[in-house]
């Protein structure tokens, strides 16, 4: 059996009277990766921000790794409409992270530094685990001899668009049963 790592149910999302999400129901194995296509405008990332609550979804549910988030709102007899702890939401933000479209790296760090920050700062992973780990994500892309490099240095093929995987990869930590979380 497949083990599902995000699961959604009927999720809504509205904006005054402006229905972006229409009752959203899809499954993301683990390592699996997906796409998520649409027109401008079509939702896709209010979606995206609903998944790690920068957005809260009007109604509907996720699960992250089997559990369903939140709690069902008193009165409500259907289970659709839902509270969360912060305490929750910051755990969810730890584990599922996101790469806006206009991001800009920060210009007073090394692009070595840019990728290890979120590793450090929101994983608190010591940082020669982060170096390990951000060295590697710019191997994958080939960005490896631009490590030292401050950003307002790097080429034009070198954007802030292609530091999204490394970003991504070396912050997206999840830990692992053999992989004890930090303290």
């Amino acid at each position: 059996m497949t083990e599902l790592l995000i699961q959604i149910r009927n999720l809504h999302k509205t904006f005054d009277a402006l229905e972006v999400l229409k009752g959203i129901d899809t499954d993301v194995a683990r390592g699996e990766r997906i796409a998520i296509i649409g027109s401008s405008g079509s939702g896709k990332s209010t979606l995206l921000r609903c998944i790690n609550f920068m957005e809260m979804p009007t109604s509907g549910t996720i699960a992250l790794d089997g559990k369903v988030l939140g709690s069902a709102r008193k009165g409500d007899s259907n289970d659709s409409e839902r509270a969360y702890s912060e305490r929750e939401l910051c755990d969810v933000r730890e584990r599922v992270g996101m790469v806006f479209q206009q991001f800009n790296l920060f210009p007073h760090m090394t692009s070595l530094q840019n990728v290890m920050e979120g590793v450090v700062t929101v994983k608190r992973r010591p940082a020669a685990e982060a170096r390990e780990r951000a060295l590697a994500q710019l191997a994958k892309v080939g960005l490896s001899d631009k490590a030292n490099v401050y950003p307002g240095k790097l080429s034009g093929g070198c954007t802030p668009s292609r530091f999204t995987l490394p970003l991504t990869a070396a912050s997206a930590w999840i830990p692992s049963p053999e992989t004890p979380p930090s303290p």
